[in-house]
């Protein structure tokens, strides 16, 4: 360890990665200053952060998001780039020779079952008890990728690696563990706590590298509600380096920041500033500001006090900075209550603001990740918090960022702490979709590449199982008219999770409203084919096919020829046979209309309900009057309809009378209907009016159920037919006379 802090070349991607940590997914990229940057001021709008527990919170060691992307093949996943794990280096695999023997099929089972937390800790535990160094990265790797809010592993993993002699990859396993998760005022305080350990403190250049992480830490997870342990450690570290000055700017921004032991930090700068000359511990403007500020309380003007020598304009006096051996006791003492005087008001102001948020906090009692689903009570003071900060931060808006009296600017519910509890919401609600969607349409306001970063790490990390999510983020990139990103969050959805039917229609959905039909009927195409081994979801997906040739191909024969096939597989589906009746009606009614009666016929054959080929029946009929070309064909068609009728009624009296056979239900319209007894009675001289019979929606409307949400949960429901339009059928005994 002695060398460790000697080759600090070595640590430059470390800290690199560190800075870009502290700079872009939190503010825009801070300016190189040789004073303490103030870290929310620097904040940018947004703040691409998981935030961590709290520092009351025991370390959640079972704390699993229920699904994330697959890990590099470096660390023994199946090839997909792993964000946070941290890779093995040239020569780590023959490190501790061959893997212990029970690895390989822990391994396994692990990666064969990855939402299974158990068969992880399972591995884990194995590799620690053996003490293997590769098989404990390999195994921390992967499963920090698939669990990346687990912090405490994080430190598991920087431990080893220290232990290891390894300084530099525990450093960079911290780095790693804070973009996964730059809350974690736990996993900053170990990282820091490392610096502070393993650095060699005789070279300058080790005192910037702390002072910069506690910068990036600050900025990261300084307004994090309970980052108290943080400031403190901070204060305390720049007073052991002596710099008195950088202690204050501190002090300045915590004072600033609502926090819950806000209290303690007001009461260590009282006792810090009693303990020292302003002159120490304040910048030279501040100090001369605060030198004029007495001169004005004790009513001192600006001409020159006797015997001393008038000076040219802008020159100090010499009670500036350089003298203050001139001032007395008295002058330092109220010096020391002006300047308290003004942090009164500020923390006055932050106790306020304190005051706002200490039900909300109080009413979190789960703040860390958890598979363990959360009550309602939780869920709903998350919403409540969320909900009250954001209509802080619209007040704010309106009413314009609150001051004090010096012209600084007061943090009340601005949009910086929104985002910040936004994350650390996201922490203990990771698997709740209700929760990512609010913050998107949140986001979405201010920046979409803002709203695009959640939708990205939701769907590829924390929600990758859930392809509703998935579903929102394609339509929000199609929405901005990213058309190409939303083909792809479609298509990796539908390779994650083959078979879902919902998928592969918005997939050619969005190439349909791109004016890519010829790829949107080959992608139906493409499900009809793989779909030929489930009979049912291979008619769904005919009809769509269909329905696409037939109202946007203007292909009717095409349309035809995919419902045929599907019917010669799967024949006892009405909806099939539906749907090819209303192509067939719709057909040009000055041919043969043959296409009809044969549609009718096929479906009477078909091993249908009696129910449904009473339907199509009486469709036949209907059309038959409304289009036959003679009134031979309309008898004809007649007489085979009554024939159904009676065969129906007999099955139905059978059934009855206690036949073995399962009733079928007739609809009510029978009930209601005029075909059970012909009526004898002398035709009226005109006929009729008929009751209008709207067409069925078949190849018009969506067969599979409801529209909203694309959910077609209705498609494997029983139809109810008589929503078809049939339940008032024409009195046709009123025609003809009955067979």
């Amino acid at each position: 360890m002695a060398a460790e802090g000697s080759d600090m070349s070595s640590n430059g991607d470390v800290d690199s990665e560190l800075e870009t940590l502290a700079a872009e997914p939190l503010p825009e990229t801070l300016e190189p200053s040789d004073e303490i940057p103030e870290p929310f001021a620097e904040v940018p709008e947004h703040v691409a952060i998981i935030p961590q527990p709290m520092a009351e919170a025991p370390e959640p060691m079972a704390e699993v998001p229920a699904a994330v992307p697959e890990t590099s093949e470096e660390n023994g996943g199946s090839g997909t780039t792993a964000p946070y794990a941290v890779p093995l280096e040239e020569g780590d695999e023959d490190e501790d020779g061959e893997l212990p023997v029970d690895f390989e099929r822990l391994w396994r089972v692990a990666h064969d079952n990855p939402q299974e937390f158990s068969s992880w800790t399972e591995l884990l535990q194995y590799c620690e008890q053996e003490g293997h160094m590769t098989a404990s990265r390999r195994a921390l790797g992967a499963f920090l990728t698939r669990y990346p809010l687990c912090y405490g592993y994080w430190k598991k993993y920087a431990d080893l690696e220290r232990r290891a002699g390894n300084t530099n990859r525990a450093q960079e396993v911290c780095v790693r563990g804070l973009k996964a998760i730059p809350l974690s005022l736990d996993l900053w305080i170990h990282y820091i706590t490392l610096l502070q350990d393993t650095l060699n403190m005789n070279l300058p250049e080790s005192t910037q590298r702390i002072r910069s992480a506690f910068e990036s830490a600050v900025l990261a997870a300084g307004m994090e509600f309970h980052s108290d342990r943080l400031w403190e450690m901070y204060t305390e570290w720049e007073r052991e380096q002596g710099d008195l000055r950088a202690v204050t700017a501190v002090y300045e921004k915590v004072l600033r920041t609502p926090t819950q032991l806000y209290a303690g930090h007001f009461e260590r700068f009282k006792a810090f500033l009693s303990a020292h000359h302003p002159r120490d511990i304040l910048s030279t403007e501040e100090f001369k500001r605060l030198h004029l500020e007495l001169q004005q309380s004790q009513g001192e003007g600006t001409t020159p006090a006797e015997g001393e020598e008038e000076r040219p304009p802008g020159e100090d006096c010499p009670s500036d900075a350089a003298s203050g051996h001139q001032y007395t006791e008295e002058q330092v003492q109220k010096m020391q209550e002006l300047l308290l005087a003004s942090r009164q008001k500020v923390y006055q102001q932050t106790e306020m603001e304190v005051g706002k948020r200490w039900n909300f906090e109080e009413a979190i009692k789960r703040p860390y990740f958890h598979v363990k689903p959360l009550d309602r009570a939780q869920l709903k003071a998350w919403h409540s918090y969320l909900d009250w900060e954001m209509g802080e931060a619209a007040l704010e808006v309106q009413e314009g960022a609150a001051e004090d009296q010096e012209g600084a600017s007061v943090s009340r519910g601005s949009r910086k702490r929104v985002l910040v509890l936004f994350e650390r919401c996201l922490i203990a609600c990771a698997l709740y979709e209700e929760f990512w969607t609010k913050y998107v349409q949140y986001l979405e306001q201010h920046s979409v590449e803002e709203a695009r970063s959640v939708y990205r790490r939701a769907c590829e990390i924390h929600l990758s199982h859930k392809h509703s999510m998935h579903l929102q983020w394609a339509t929000f990139e199609e929405r901005h008219g990213n058309i190409t990103e939303a083909g792809r969050v479609l298509e990796n959805l539908e390779q994650t999770m083959p078979g879902l039917a919902m998928v592969r229609l918005r997939r050619a959905g969005l190439e349909r409203r791109t004016g890519r039909l010829d790829q949107a009927e080959a992608l139906l195409r493409e499900a009809v084919q793989q779909s030929k081994d489930s009979p049912s979801l291979h008619a769904f997906y005919s009809i769509k096919l269909a329905r696409l040739l037939l109202k946007l191909g203007k292909n009717a024969a095409k349309a035809k020829t995919v419902l045929l096939e599907a019917i010669e597989l799967c024949p006892d589906n009405s909806k099939l046979h539906l749907n090819l009746l209303e192509l067939e009606v719709a057909a040009d009614v000055r041919g043969s209309g043959t296409g009809v009666q044969q549609c009718v016929s096929r479906a009477l054959s078909a091993p249908l309900s009696p129910r449904t080929k009473l339907l199509f029946s009486q469709r036949g009929l209907q059309f038959a009057e409304d289009f036959g070309s003679s009134v031979q064909s309309v008898l004809t068609v007649y007489d085979e309809h009554q024939k159904l009728l009676k065969e129906t009624g007999n099955k139905k009296r059978s059934a009855e009378n206690g036949s073995s056979e399962e009733p079928e239900k007739i609809s009510k319209m029978e009930d209601n209907s005029a075909m059970s007894t012909p009526s004898m009675a002398t035709p009226p001289v005109a006929p009729p009016v008929p009751m209008t019979t709207p067409p069925p929606p078949m190849m018009g409307g969506d067969m599979s159920g409801s529209h909203s949400a694309y959910g077609y949960g209705g498609w494997y429901q029983q139809q109810q037919y008589g929503g078809y339009g049939y339940q008032n059928p024409w009195n046709y005994n009123q025609y003809y006379p009955p067979s």
